[in-house]
């Protein structure tokens, strides 16, 4: 009886931890001050608990308020930090986005897979702004509307591939989204097929990007890097012609790199 009593307990303790990320991941563009109920509804908790996770944040020096509003403090950045600083290859992945960028004056940026989204680990941004919204490091956005969540959707084993789909909602965000599982799949075929992600329009209107996935990954798993454009300047044809060469000739060269590392 004890053993199982034990049990529930770690199961509870880890729910609670992750109730406690979602927290920390409520304060994100548009939301860097909030109350104790926009981010319980943030977070779909209920006040009283998101109250407890805001005061601990607080007390670890990752949080402060002044006595309504709570935002991050830059504490929080050594959480990331802790990750990014494992992977001596992102220096290579970044100089590889800085090349591609001032080769093709676009901008260049590299993902990782993470559940259902993708996270950028990497990114070197064109002068010229093409999403309204802010990228950077950390920033995540759902796998099914990129270019580069397509291309590590599609070097997914099939049982891996089926646990995304369980846990994947295929939200609509331009009326050019992929929401079915079957237009989803048949896209990821079409991917394995020819070795790169081509998505125009499908996470934000005006956007096109083209990504590949980079053979063997890096020390923390499967990445990909992409090139995005607004798709009034830079079409399909051109995608294919000017970027995925490119972005092929960096991809060799950063997987090279990390075999050497």
């Amino acid at each position: 009886m004890l053993r199982g009593r034990e049990t529930l307990q770690r199961i509870e303790q880890v729910l609670s931890f992750r109730k406690g990320l979602d927290v920390i991941r409520s304060f994100g563009a548009g939301h860097r001050r909030q109350t104790i109920t926009e981010a319980a509804s943030r977070a779909g908790l209920t006040r009283a608990a998101a109250r407890r996770f805001l005061l601990t944040l607080c007390e670890a020096g990752y949080a402060r308020s002044d006595g309504k509003h709570f935002e991050l403090t830059p504490a929080i950045l050594s959480l990331g930090h802790s990750f990014l600083s494992g992977m001596g290859e992102l220096e290579r992945v970044r100089d590889a986005l800085l090349e591609l960028t001032h080769r093709l004056g676009e901008s260049a940026s590299a993902a990782m897979l993470d559940g259902t989204a993708i996270a950028y680990v990497a990114r070197s941004p064109a002068p010229h702004r093409i999403m309204t919204v802010g990228l950077g490091v950390g920033t995540r956005l759902p796998a099914h509307a990129t270019s580069m969540g397509q291309a590590l959707l599609a070097t997914l084993h099939p049982r891996e591939l089926e646990q995304y789909f369980e846990a994947a909602t295929l939200d609509r965000y331009t009326p050019h989204t992929l929401t079915t599982r079957a237009a989803l799949t048949a896209r990821l075929a079409e991917i394995r097929s020819r070795g790169y992600a081509l998505v125009s329009e499908e996470l934000e209107a005006g956007l096109s990007s083209i990504a590949i996935a980079v053979p063997g990954g890096i020390s923390a798993g499967s990445l990909a890097i992409n090139m995005s454009a607004p798709a009034s300047r830079v079409g399909a044809d051109g995608m294919r012609d000017r970027f995925l060469p490119a972005l092929q000739e960096a991809a060799r060269g950063i997987a090279l790199a990390v075999q050497r590392s």
